[in-house]
């Protein structure tokens, strides 16, 4: 720069002549972009320095200048005797910001905000192993030289154009992102696009767990190649938080609220085109090769559910490519699903009644109970299954899901037959009266049925709709389920009145035969549900080897 330059873009503080500067000395350079203005953001250089000195000399033949400040308005501004055309800026550091001297807290810096700065970046030299001469001895070292050491990478995966890219390109780049992350991404995205907007990038699916807040704050947001931040809420969708990459444009504002940014027309398109880019993707692989889609569906899973759920055009689209697994590890499309179950599992009412299960151990005599109808029984098991199976049953005709140990079989697909009773309605009622009275508890409602006889005589359920509004309350329903997150938990005992024990409780010769009847098998309902703990696990072990002395 001239003197006259020094003091019209450095001295004017907050001066907006960047884009002016740049016309002018550069073609082009409105496609270039820039972060900020020249004013304040020079001046930020004050806030570990104490002194600044610039010593510039222009491509015109005016003499160097040399510039001064100490943060103040006071500076001087006089002639410098550099010769070579260039810009040289010095920064004297405050005593309270020393540790910017450290090499360490200086890599570390670089490493963070200008990994990706298009202009190479010198920070300091470095040692370079070259090959030895062809006479050399195999003892002689191999010979060395000192070069210069950038510390940046100017063309990151994302500048280029996909065709360009090989797998191995984009597998080194996330090792170059992530250095200490060992597993490798299951696949990526790559986001290209400069009308209606710029945006440019590449984002990765790892291998997900099931937490869902432990993922974010993963994918980094460049302008320009310059790091911004890496929470991008409110930028990419909310579900897609949770994977990992790099996004770059030039039309995200900076330095603003999440609501704003909501409100912003660009953001809401970038938004916008990064689901159904994401979504087209999912298509694809789903098309390509099926059977990886469905070995890796565990692993990303949870992406496309919250994605469904939360956004109903990427719900639309995820139409074709969700999963639904059953226990038996086979996967279906909800097409898929609806023709394999509709004709068996559709109650006396016409409604198609999907079961499923959120642990196949814990639940297995409940799965067993309904395969042995030839039942379908899905395994969905993430955080949000309660949120998703609500928005699919008002999105979706005529359908109710029902977990697997909601009700006996026979409740939860009812059908026009039914099971004649072994036991008379009086019989039924003496028999609820004894049950409910002898386990003296409020938590259980007796229920006494006819069902198969072959049945277990006593079984727990949890009532689908109260357990559903708990567990949606837990994982963030709020409103109005908060009343269901704060009731205690409710249970039903249902009773298999054809069952030869309860005909044997119903004709006991003694109160106390009764009892303990009553008892062990309600401690072993109790115990397939995972309900049996503490003082009461042990007087039932303490009672089951008494009973087979």
């Amino acid at each position: 720069m001239t003197q006259d330059e020094v003091e019209k873009y450095i001295n004017q503080l907050a001066f907006s002549g960047a884009e002016e500067f740049l016309n002018k000395y550069e073609e082009g350079a409105k496609d270039t972009g820039i972060i900020g203005h020249f004013g304040l953001g020079f001046y930020s250089a004050f806030m570990v320095a104490s002194t600044v000195e610039i010593i510039t000399k222009s491509y015109k033949d005016e003499p160097a200048a040399h510039w001064t400040c100490d943060g103040s308005p006071n500076f001087t501004l006089e002639a410098a005797d550099k010769t070579d055309r260039g810009t040289e800026i010095i920064l004297h550091i405050a005593d309270d910001s020393l540790e910017f001297l450290e090499e360490n807290r200086i890599s570390g810096l670089l490493a963070k905000y200008n990994k990706f700065m298009p202009v190479p970046i010198k920070f300091g030299m470095k040692t370079e192993t070259l090959p030895k001469p062809e006479d050399a001895k195999e003892e002689d070292p191999a010979p060395t030289q000192e070069v210069d050491n950038i510390i940046n990478n100017p063309e990151p995966a994302w500048t280029k154009q996909p065709a360009d890219l090989e797998d191995e390109d984009y597998k080194n780049f996330y090792q170059e992102l992530y250095p200490s992350q060992f597993d490798e991404p299951l696949f990526n995205i790559h986001l290209n696009v400069d009308y209606p907007f710029n945006l440019t990038g590449i984002l990765y699916f790892p291998k997900l767990g099931q937490d869902m807040n432990m993922q974010k704050d993963r994918i980094q947001l460049y302008q320009n190649q310059v790091f911004v931040t890496d929470n991008v809420e409110g930028i990419v969708p909310d579900f897609l938080t949770m994977l990992r990459g790099v996004i770059d444009s030039p039309d995200i504002p900076l330095n603003v609220s999440r609501s704003y940014l909501q409100a912003d027309g660009a953001v809401k398109k970038i938004s916008g085109y990064i689901s159904r880019k994401v979504a087209d993707k999912l298509k694809s692989l789903f098309n390509s090769d099926r059977a990886d889609f469905e070995k890796k569906w565990n692993d990303i899973k949870l992406v496309i559910e919250y994605g469904m759920l939360s956004e109903d055009k990427f719900f639309e689209k995820a139409d074709k490519f969700a999963l639904y697994p059953t226990v038996d590890d086979s996967y279906f499309t909800w097409e898929e699903l609806e023709a394999k179950i509709k004709d068996n599992q559709t109650d006396k009412d016409g409604k198609m009644v999907v079961l499923y299960a959120s642990d196949k151990d814990a639940q297995h005599s409940y799965i067993e109970s309904a395969k042995a109808k030839g039942y379908e029984v899905l395994l969905l098991d993430t955080p949000i299954v309660p949120h998703l199976i609500q928005k699919l049953e008002t999105s979706k005709e005529n359908v109710s899901f029902v977990r697997v140990d909601g009700d006996h079989i026979n409740n939860l697909i009812k059908k026009e037959e039914e099971e004649i009773s072994k036991l008379s309605d009086d019989e039924m009622e003496t028999v609820k009266t004894t049950i409910t009275e002898a386990i003296g508890t409020t938590s259980y409602t007796v229920q006494v049925e006819a069902m198969d006889s072959n049945a277990a005589p006593f079984i727990i359920t949890q009532p689908e709709f109260m357990r559903r509004m708990k567990e949606m309350q837990q994982t963030g329903g709020g409103g109005g389920m908060n009343m269901f997150g704060n009731m205690p938990e409710m249970y039903n005992l249902v009773v298999n009145g054809n069952h030869a024990l309860v005909s044997e409780i119903l004709n006991a010769d003694s109160e106390d035969t009764k009892k303990r009847l009553i008892t062990q098998s309600f401690d072993l309902a109790k115990l397939s549900q995972n309900l049996l703990k503490g003082e009461e696990l042990t007087s039932f072990i303490k009672r089951s080897y008494e009973m087979i002395k």
